[in-house]
């Protein structure tokens, strides 16, 4: 198997995981059991991923973090739209 195939194969699982949490965040309106300090702590990891994968040129580094920290996004506006 492709090497850059593999980590886009699992850039690609470990965005969807982020899924099922913004589903049940838009059906029930609420995050008050969210850790807003998580989601922020995990959001800059992410960018430091994406400056580390654009210093390497990794392009699963860089769009699995790209993707993820979209969906963190997200969730964070939630985050503050349902408080």
């Amino acid at each position: 198997m492709n090497i850059t195939l593999l980590g886009l194969l699992a850039g690609v699982f470990s965005t969807i995981s982020f899924l099922p949490q913004i589903i049940k965040i838009m059906q029930t309106k609420s995050t008050k059991d969210i850790s807003i300090f998580m989601y922020l702590l995990f959001s800059f990891g992410s960018i430091l991923w994406i400056t580390y994968g654009i210093l390497i040129s990794a392009l699963p580094v860089i769009t699995t973090n790209v993707a993820i920290l979209s969906l963190l996004i997200v969730i964070l506006v939630l985050k503050f739209r349902y408080k």
